[in-house]
């Protein structure tokens, strides 16, 4: 194991009755992202962590890293992604994964699926992994490897997830869309359905690592637009839930469309693939990096506490970040004024990559509020 940090301090830091209204109501914890490692075996484009094999400096030890699970386990029962990186290069990540099923988390492990083997699939599978996610940026050995930088990369994700359908393991295909690769998307879907995958999840590139050097095949907002669209139409004709992410105009689109089609708007609103909100950065979600510092997302690179300094639920709650975040009035300019804002909010990540201001407005945003602008 690399350097550790210091260890992680007793839990402190219950909700203060000092609170705003609106910090209360979005407070309620839901999905938590661990980059457990950053060491990664890949080289990705677009890499949020730009991550390599390392060595990095400064990993959560085994014992902080339980104990920084007893600490999530006292906000609330939330859905724990461990990420990275690539988490199987961790030593002792089928001991972390256990522990927090029995602490009563649902552990989730985003994994690149060149690691799996039958022998890993099936400690997974003991830890309690309730579901593992391998992204497909391609439907095609070419067009996979190129985004993942390694040659095999496609071979390997297609090798895991044989893996892991032996061990009884659902699985999810994420794809990140991009100008390289949005015309794969449908035929991506295709294979996911083929493969046995019970879900699809697109992202919308976020400019941020590597992915700063791709900037230029990010799509337009009218391409965001076409694509969110076509993903609509594609709800019930597949048998994969789907679920767009890093994309928060998704929900505005899905209240327009219902409201066009004359129907009612229903969303599963708990799970593994619960559809709430758009941006939920500082509000049901948060991100915590390999040495502790715990950011509204992974893309939106805002020290919002250190884990190692104070604990989990002092920062969950009394974060100056996650409370600014958690009342929408504070968005500006045209997300300031929409009246989606309360469902989309936009990417704060996008727009702090934009203007350095994680409140400001969306920059991929065709729409027009017809609520009044805001500052």
């Amino acid at each position: 194991m690399n350097d550790t940090v210091k260890p992680i301090p007793p839990a402190s830091g219950a909700p203060s009755h000092a609170a705003s209204a609106a910090n209360k109501k979005n407070d309620r914890l839901r999905l938590v992202a661990w980059e457990i490692t950053r060491n990664c075996n890949l080289a990705c484009v677009h890499c949020r962590a730009s991550a390599t094999m390392g060595p990095y400096s400064g990993e959560l030890d085994t014992a902080s890293a339980l104990r920084l699970l007893d600490q999530i386990a006292e906000v609330g029962r939330p859905i724990v992604i461990l990420t990275g990186g690539e988490p199987l290069l961790r030593g002792d990540i089928f001991e972390v994964a256990a522990y927090g099923r029995r602490l009563g988390l649902k552990m989730v492990m985003a994994v690149n699926g060149t690691l799996l083997t039958d022998e890993r699939a099936a400690r997974l599978a003991a830890a309690g992994i309730q579901r593992i996610s391998i992204s497909l940026d391609g439907a095609t050995a070419e067009k996979h490897d190129a985004f993942r930088g390694v040659r095999g990369a496609f071979e390997g994700a297609l090798q895991g997830i044989e893996m892991a359908k032996q061990a009884g393991i659902d699985f999810q295909i994420n794809t990140t869309v991009t100008r390289a690769n949005i015309d794969q998307v449908p035929l991506i879907e295709d294979l996911a359905v083929s493969l046995g995958a019970v879900a699809h999840h697109i992202f919308l590139l976020v400019p941020t690592g590597r992915g700063k050097y791709i900037s230029d095949q990010a799509i337009s907002a009218q391409e965001y637009e076409e694509t969110l669209n076509w993903f609509y139409e594609q709800r019930g004709k597949k048998p994969l839930q789907l679920k767009a992410t890093c994309a928060p105009h998704y929900y505005r689109i899905l209240r327009q469309r219902a409201r066009a089609e004359g129907r009612s708007v229903t969303f599963q609103t708990h799970g593994l693939d619960a559809v709430t909100r758009g941006c939920l950065g500082g509000t049901g979600f948060c991100f915590i990096s390999h040495t502790g510092i715990v950011q509204p997302c992974g893309f939106l690179d805002v020290n919002s506490g250190d884990v190692t300094q104070r604990s989990f639920a002092d920062i969950w709650y009394h974060s100056d970040v996650f409370i600014a975040l958690r009342n929408y009035d504070n968005l500006k300019g045209k997300c300031g004024g929409c009246e989606y804002k309360q469902v989309c909010g936009g990417c704060r990540a996008r727009a702090y990559e934009a203007t350095g201001d994680y409140l400001a407005e969306e920059p991929l945003c065709l729409y027009q509020p017809k609520g009044r602008l805001s500052r």
